[in-house]
């Protein structure tokens, strides 16, 4: 499929857009990012409390299952939410496409949970853990709900509602936190954890219908020809990415048998959640915003703002380097010394996280340049890269394999996509920032690695300091030119006013 590089006629902003696509994008990346963010302390607390109830072994058990789950649930959503974004971000008018998008949802979420129902005892056959069928069996209610508050929050992204999205996604961490706390002491264990999720994914879908309400029912006029256009394609790209994430932690089980090593492994990964937070936010806002610049034509300006995009995904890279640097003491710190192995894997992690927001973003950007076949090309060949890895080195490492594994595979898909969007799109590589962001990253690990912390207060601070070295690092080397630095001004003054204009009513 190729996109027409000919001018198109504009069309009217949605509601939630501004007159500047690109600050409108940043101003959105910021909501999107601060609402996913929400999921660090939330989510961190969670685990924090679940490691210290459950033990390794009963958080193996639920990491594995909820790990299980999400890879069916971010399949299906994935699936079609790039397909819904571009479609949406061209349509006049997007509840046809809205209530297409939303039935498919809720009618593979139906199908998949049927399905995992009747397969739950082969599937815990297979990982050598026979109690997780009927935590898989429960947890199995979630699917269809969860698709259908992501096929909600999908569209608000598709039509421009940065902020929409935001609050509902806010919503869902901070009722996931209550609900499993409550549940889990009321001395429901892994059951309780499971059931919090549910209501937590209730909570999330019940705020997006007070935003949007594509219909449920009734005759739709959308073709679906059109959509699975799109969605045919990166389909295959949204099952890559879904086996790669979280791959290795299911190969781990199935190899070792060790559900106590698994949960250790999960914990160290539930401490890579920032990059992949930031690829939720991002991405598909990238996506949005590129496809509304296509059609107008603005090629040129879509082209900038896709290498920015790169150089902010590179820039990255210290703020990993800085947690690798500190990986034991945050282990400790976050989950107790029950976990302190989960260092080890930890500080590799976190730096093949940081590929695979870049594999995300350079897919985003290739989608609406009218380029979707090319995210197959570029994430299939990862899946057998990544199985064969972990047949090879988990049975010899353990952990240790797994985290080298999918960090090798991260960061060479990455370089690969960017070489790729640099010939199918000419999109440069920022090499002054990729040698900018290493030098930096070098610095980073080392102090943290070096400057001791004890205690979360301690821990923060240390944190909180070498972070800001990092971006007066990149401030001192010239990454930020001024008319950059002028818009990130004018951006908060303007968040700020608008922000003031409403505490008055």
């Amino acid at each position: 499929m190729k996109t027409n590089s000919s001018p198109r006629p504009a069309k009217p902003n949605p509601p939630g857009f501004t007159a500047s696509p690109r600050r409108h994008m940043a101003e959105g990346t910021i909501h999107v990012f601060l609402g996913e963010a929400l999921l660090l302390p939330t989510g961190l607390v969670t685990a924090a409390f679940l490691t210290r109830k459950l033990a390794p072994e009963g958080y193996g058990l639920f990491t594995v299952a909820a790990t299980l789950i999400a890879w069916i649930e971010w399949s299906i959503s994935v699936t079609f939410a790039r397909a819904t974004f571009k479609l949406i971000g061209e349509a006049n008018d997007w509840k046809s496409i809205g209530a297409t998008v939303t039935r498919l949802h809720l009618m593979l979420g139906g199908t998949l949970a049927v399905g995992l129902w009747l397969c739950a005892d082969m599937i815990a056959a297979t990982l050598k853990a026979p109690l997780l069928a009927n935590y898989l069996r429960l947890f199995a209610i979630d699917i269809p709900i969860f698709s259908l508050a992501q096929a909600h929050r999908n569209i608000l992204v598709g039509i421009g509602s940065f902020r929409q999205r935001a609050i509902v996604t806010a919503a869902r961490w901070i009722a996931r936190l209550l609900f499993i706390v409550a549940l889990v002491q009321m001395g429901l264990s892994i059951s309780g954890a499971i059931i919090g999720s549910i209501a937590a994914s209730s909570v999330e879908l019940a705020c997006c219908r007070l935003y949007v309400q594509p219909s449920l029912f009734g005759r739709i006029s959308f073709p679906f020809a059109q959509l699975w256009d799109y969605a045919a394609p990166l389909f295959l790209y949204a099952v890559s990415m879904r086996l790669l994430d979280k791959l290795d932690l299911l190969m781990l089980q199935g190899l070792r048998g060790n559900a106590a090593e698994a949960g250790v492994y999960g914990a160290a990964q539930n401490l890579t959640l920032v990059a992949g937070l930031f690829a939720l936010s991002f991405s598909p806002l990238l996506l949005s915003t590129l496809s509304r610049m296509v059609r107008a034509g603005e090629l040129d300006l879509a082209r900038r703002t896709g290498r920015d995009a790169l150089r902010v995904v590179i820039g990255m890279l210290p703020f990993a380097a800085l947690t690798s640097g500190a990986a034991e003491q945050i282990a400790v710190c976050v989950f107790g010394e029950t976990f302190r192995p989960a260092a080890i894997p930890l500080a590799v992690l976190i730096f093949g996280s940081v590929g695979f927001v870049a594999i995300s973003a350079v897919t985003a950007i290739l989608t609406a340049a009218g380029r979707p076949t090319s995210t197959v090309f570029l994430t299939a060949p990862l899946v057998f890269a990544s199985i064969a890895g972990n047949l090879w080195l988990i049975p010899k490492m353990g952990s240790l394999g797994a985290a080298t594994v999918t960090t090798v595979v991260g960061g060479v898909g990455a370089l690969v996509a960017m070489v790729t969007l640099q010939r199918l799109w000419e999109v440069r590589v920022p090499t002054a920032t990729l040698a900018r962001s290493l030098l930096i990253s070098a610095g980073a690990f080392f102090l943290a690695a070096a400057w001791p912390a004890t205690g979360f207060l301690f821990l923060t601070l240390k944190l909180s300091a070498i972070g800001l070295a990092v971006l007066f690092g990149f401030f001192a080397f010239g990454e930020f030119n001024l008319a950059e630095l002028a818009a990130l001004r004018a951006m908060f003054r303007a968040q700020g006013a608008l922000n003031q204009d409403r505490s008055s009513f």
